[in-house]
């Protein structure tokens, strides 16, 4: 039902609970295992994980979501042309609720990757997913209105599928390891929209096996890349 492969001009998305092992997880979202992991997740809905059975456990609520057919999350791998290419670069989850026919899309990049337009990419083929193989009818997301350089973001993607944004949402989350409630700018695309915006143009390609995934066999820490010191990609925006 899940394509367990996504592929785009520039990141492939693998499901998961089958591409990344609790090792490379926690190489990549466990606390202090890099200088960046804090400023990565200040604006996300989890925290560092604390321990490596943190993120074996996380990893396996993820395939239970998938094997439920509650949710997707896929690891987020740039293809080898990319600078610190086939390496794991993060995780984009669409969250599904079949009563509302919504997706929701959610994503997380460490901070080599930030300032490329994965986050545009992947949420065209998340979308793409939603309405052209679920038959959904609504993709939305949400973004804190701290988080400015995500806004951009999803503005500008949001726009070129044909969406908008449709206000803000007050008390709307409780962010874990926050100081209370926060509010939210809560952006959505239609079906009818992203069929207007996209029209017959392709934005990605489904693969319903993953064959191989691409950090098989990788040990964490060669997983989890990062720049040398004259900076490759020499970006900083969240994007």
């Amino acid at each position: 039902m899940f394509p367990e492969l996504i592929e785009t001009d520039r990141l492939r998305l693998e499901r998961h609970d089958r591409a990344v092992t609790p090792r490379q997880f926690y190489a990549a979202g466990g606390a202090g295992q890099s200088e960046t992991v804090a400023e990565e997740t200040e604006y996300v809905s989890w925290e560092p994980h604390p321990h490596p059975k943190e993120s074996h456990d996380v990893r396996e609520q993820f395939r239970e979501q998938w094997e439920e057919r509650e949710g997707l999350v896929y690891a987020v791998v740039p293809k080898a042309t990319e600078p610190g290419g086939e390496r794991y670069a993060g995780s984009a989850g669409l969250g599904l609720d079949w009563d509302t026919q919504t997706a929701t899309l959610g994503i997380w990049l460490r901070k080599p990757y930030w300032g490329r337009g994965y986050s545009g990419e992947r949420a065209a083929a998340l979308a793409s997913l939603a309405f052209d193989r679920l038959d959904l009818e609504l993709v939305a997301t949400e973004v804190l209105p701290a988080n400015e350089q995500s806004l951009r973001a999803v503005e500008k993607y949001v726009d070129r599928l044909g969406g908008h944004r449709e206000g803000r949402f007050r008390n709307r989350i409780v962010p874990e390891g926050g100081d209370g409630p926060s509010d939210v700018y809560r952006f959505s695309v239609s079906r009818t929209e992203y069929e207007a915006a996209v029209g017959d143009e392709s934005l990605a390609t489904f693969h319903d096996e993953l064959a191989e995934p691409t950090l098989a066999g990788v040990a964490p820490d060669d997983a989890t890349w990062v720049p040398d010191e004259d900076g490759e990609d020499g970006e900083t925006t969240r994007n």
